[in-house]
């Protein structure tokens, strides 16, 4: 009787408003303390004041289609400078009328990055797949075959030069780094002492400097006639200098593989190359991916220091759209545009890795 009674008085009082919901929530996480009601009130306040003039700035005030006197004449934001310079934007000095091209290469890029994020895709079929699509998006940028016109490669830019050098840098970076992480724990003292060089030297200069040296100093030591391309300088030098930081995050993660594991693999009859391959890299690459994808982001964002060296990638054809006096003083507008593209490639591989990792159950 008495528990009976229990179980209908739970089922009848229910917890107070102010401790459930969304006003629990905001009692819980907003004003669970003086100091944090404080931090609360000022930051509403500065949030109050400063977003109603933005979406009056970038929504009511605004141009969406309109040329750069309007603009010039309007109290908003002119978003009008994103599709009047679209095309320039995305693909740089490629052929006006040959732009589908890089669309295509682009589309067929993205696709197979999409179809290659689901595990059970990972066979040989897929690496098949890869070499297939990179010859077609070779074809297609330079052309030259099935006849397709022949574009040099000064006239690539835009959006698929800086996918072109972050996707294949961080593809080449990634095992370069594995190797150095292995060479730098390696038993012979020549190996370990080359990779121990490598990596030191390029993790203490910037990558700035490395960029210079591929467009500026590398082309001094070539024999009279001799040229190497400067995209292929450049992409060299992203890869080399990824591929550093790269080694010392495996390398973090071969020193978190237990001593055992090498035993049992020994124990086996398992040789360095199979001990490695099946038993210690799965292991420590799963434990390195939280800090490795952080490394890949930063390579990422890292190719656009490209326009020093007079590369036309996204960021680079951006500028040259702003030193346009019909479009001087929207620069705002245009780099809002930038980081935009910039954060949904960051955001997809974040939220990728964080799914990686849960599928791999690299937490438990």
């Amino acid at each position: 009787m008495t528990e009976a009674l229990i179980e209908q008085a739970e089922e009848t009082i229910k917890p107070p408003l102010t401790s459930v919901g969304v006003i629990g929530w905001i009692k819980t996480n907003l004003f669970n303390s003086w100091f944090n009601s404080l931090l609360t009130v000022v930051t509403l306040s500065f949030l109050l004041k400063i977003i109603p003039a933005f979406i009056r700035w970038a929504f009511i005030d605004s141009l969406w289609i309109s040329t750069g006197a309007e603009c010039h004449a309007a109290g908003g934001a002119c978003w009008s400078i994103i599709p009047a310079n679209i095309r320039f934007i995305l693909f740089g000095f490629f052929p006006y009328d040959l732009q589908w091209r890089p669309l295509v290469a682009m589309i067929l890029l993205v696709s197979l990055l999409y179809y290659s994020q689901n595990r059970n895709h990972w066979k040989k079929s897929l690496a098949y797949l890869w070499i297939l699509g990179l010859f077609i998006m070779g074809l297609l940028m330079k052309g030259g075959l099935f006849g397709l016109t022949s574009v040099e490669s000064t006239s690539w830019g835009g959006l698929p030069l800086t996918l072109i050098l972050s996707v294949f840098g961080l593809t080449a970076a990634y095992p370069l780094g594995v190797v150095l992480a292995l060479g730098r724990q390696s038993k012979m003292p020549a190996i370990k002492i080359i990779c121990i060089g490598y990596i030191e030297l390029i993790r203490g200069v910037p990558l700035i400097t490395l960029l210079f040296m591929s467009s500026v100093v590398f082309p001094l030591f070539l024999p009279e006639g001799i040229t190497v391309n400067k995209i292929l300088r450049a992409q060299v030098a992203i890869i080399l200098f990824t591929a550093a930081y790269i080694a010392e995050v495996v390398r973090g993660g071969l020193q978190g593989i237990s001593l055992g594991q090498y035993e049992a693999a020994e124990s086996l009859g398992l040789n360095y190359y199979q001990t490695m391959r099946l038993v210690i890299l799965p292991q420590a690459l799963k434990i390195v991916i939280p800090p490795t994808v952080s490394i890949l982001i930063s390579a990422f964002k890292d190719t656009s220091l490209v326009v020093i060296i007079a590369l036309y990638d996204l960021l680079k054809t951006t500028q040259s759209v702003l030193s346009d006096p019909q479009w001087m003083g929207f620069s705002t507008e245009a780099y809002i545009f930038i980081a935009l593209i910039y954060f949904v490639c960051c955001f997809s591989m974040s939220n990728y890795s964080r799914r990686l990792e849960k599928e791999l159950h690299t937490g438990h």
